[in-house]
């Protein structure tokens, strides 16, 4: 089956925010939706994933349930920042994980940006080996303060132009 890629919205979150809890209850996560997906659970106007800031897609499998999910949005002139890339554990390691990543590279690209970085809660594995395959750059750690003391590791990769170029710093 293939899985297409669509752009989401603000009314894509309810969907997105179920994709998170099935993946929060298969690494058994405490479940606080109003601690940790403030970003999803903002007004419209408050959104950050919108144009021409932001933007969101997802995956939905043949019954319309969203079963991946990918944002991201400008944090400077030359950086995006990656978000909420999740993906139901059964279609893990089919390469729809980095179709993703793919898709908001693209998009941060057509953007002006010449810069990515991410952070990703340290027991998500899986997602580490995909972002290094990638070319991302594990390049510092944090701990944040939320029910499931979560540790991030922040990755990072300069995007490069059409000819394979590093792009220029601005």
């Amino acid at each position: 089956m293939t899985f297409p890629i669509e752009p989401a919205g603000h009314d894509a979150c309810p969907d997105v925010i179920e994709l998170i809890h099935r993946v929060y209850d298969e690494y058994g996560f405490i479940w606080d939706p109003e601690d940790e997906l403030r970003d999803l659970l903002t007004q419209e106007h408050a959104f950050p994933y919108r144009a021409p800031i932001g933007a969101m897609w997802i995956m939905r499998d043949e019954s319309g349930t969203v079963v991946g999910s990918i944002a991201a949005n400008r944090i400077d002139g030359p950086t995006v920042e990656l978000h909420r890339l999740y993906l139901d554990a059964h279609l893990r390691g089919q390469g729809l994980g980095r179709r993703l990543v793919e898709t908001a590279v693209e998009w941060a690209r057509d953007h002006g940006a010449w810069r990515i970085e991410l952070w990703s809660d340290t027991r998500f594995a899986d997602a580490h080996r995909l972002y290094e395959r990638l070319g991302y750059v594990k390049s510092a750690r944090r701990t944040l303060d939320d029910v499931n003391d979560t540790v991030e590791f922040k990755y990072e990769r300069k995007l490069t132009d059409s000819d394979g170029q590093d792009s220029p710093e601005h």
